[in-house]
């Protein structure tokens, strides 16, 4: 018998720029007759109900106009459709409509969209490019920036997905006056979260100019918008796979992604997180990592977002204890928090591990006196 090595050692630069601006459509359209996608003619635009009229369309029709081939493919909003069903309604439209390698996928929307569509990109035609499009506080917090994709499952979310680098990301900041109120205010979450692991002087920033954001000020919408954008990028070039740092971006979801599940959605992501914050924020005081005063100032912000620091009485707190064991940081059955440190920091437990093991009672404890 013979044994081979296939050497297939390359070097990859997925290196992409975020745009952070006002009605970029012109400036997408501009940017692919630039090459943004090579010489590709073709777009799948992927979309859901909310925004496919305001964003999605105008965007199809600019580039038709421009003389490429378009369609748009549209999902119900929402949560419950980020599932592997939605992703092969999608791949089984495109095949459909002819679409093969020589496409790229322009995600318009909010996280569910852009996840789904980082997905379908890493997996149709085993890989095409894909270009974000962000429309909400949410996804330009988070979701759109850093190359996690993935879908829901009835067990858990996120648990099925791939690390998929866009061509480019598009942060319309106009496109946050539309949202619902509800909408801006989970978004809200992604950013104190940011700020509780990594800024002390935009956690303060947010306390002193809430009413501002709320309210769409340029300003106060532009210093979080970049704000964000530069606390997550530092920590996806170190850890683009999340085998240790980028661990620090789960702060608050390990309760807040198992909360999010046992509602059935009722919450919605960012409600979720601010939960799973005030969990974690207390976790961290109960190992003296913070103390009480800087605990009360993370639910205060919050509470000043208009963002929820309890448990709904309708959530099943043991479930939701069980439900914890989803997480991805879960080690050989071990839950893990990844704790804050302070206003402005996280815990690094030894070199380069960023989640501590946490016995399952004392996890209960703190949902059960919330």
């Amino acid at each position: 018998m013979s044994v081979f090595n296939v050497e297939l050692k390359k070097v990859v630069d997925d290196s992409y720029d975020i745009e952070i601006g006002y009605d970029l459509k012109n400036k997408l359209v501009a940017d692919i007759q630039r090459g943004l996608a090579g010489n590709i003619r073709k777009f799948a635009v992927i979309t859901d109900s909310n925004v496919v009229d305001i964003y999605a369309r105008p965007i199809s029709e600019k580039l038709v106009r421009e003389g490429y081939e378009v369609d748009v493919f549209v999902f119900p909003a929402g949560e419950k459709s980020k599932t592997r069903e939605t992703k092969a309604r999608i791949e089984d439209a495109m095949l459909e409509k002819g679409y093969r390698r020589d496409c790229c996928i322009i995600a318009v929307g909010g996280g569910v969209v852009t996840d789904i569509s980082g997905f379908i990109a890493g997996t149709y035609g085993r890989g095409v490019p894909f270009i974000n499009y962000a429309t909400t506080l949410l996804a330009a917090a988070d979701a759109s920036v850093g190359g996690k994709t993935a879908v829901d499952t009835p067990l858990a979310t996120n648990l099925i997905g791939l690390f998929n680098q866009p061509e480019k990301v598009y942060i319309d900041i106009a496109s946050w006056s539309t949202l619902p109120v509800r909408e801006v205010r989970s978004g809200m979450a992604e950013t104190i979260k940011h700020a509780c692991l990594a800024s002390e002087d935009m956690f303060e920033f947010l306390e002193e100019n809430m009413d501002d954001i709320m309210s769409f000020s340029p300003f106060a919408c532009e210093y979080i918008a970049e704000n964000n954008c530069q606390i997550k990028y530092k920590v996806v070039m170190q850890d683009e796979k999340e085998t240790g740092l980028r661990e620090v971006l789960n702060l608050g979801h390990t309760v807040g992604r198992a909360i999010e599940t046992v509602s059935d959605y009722q919450l919605l992501h960012g409600e979720a997180v601010a939960i799973g914050l005030v969990a974690q924020a207390m976790l961290s005081e109960s190992f003296g990592y913070m103390d009480s005063e800087q605990v009360a100032r993370v639910v205060a912000l919050l509470e000043k977002a208009g963002l929820p620091t309890t448990i709904p009485d309708y959530i099943d707190r043991e479930l939701l204890v069980k439900k914890l064991y989803t997480d991805k940081k879960v080690r050989n059955g071990k839950l893990r928090f990844v704790l804050q440190k302070g206003i402005g920091d996280v815990v690094e437990f030894s070199p380069g591990v960023f989640a501590l093991a946490v016995e399952e009672e004392v996890a209960r404890e703190i949902i059960n006196r919330m």
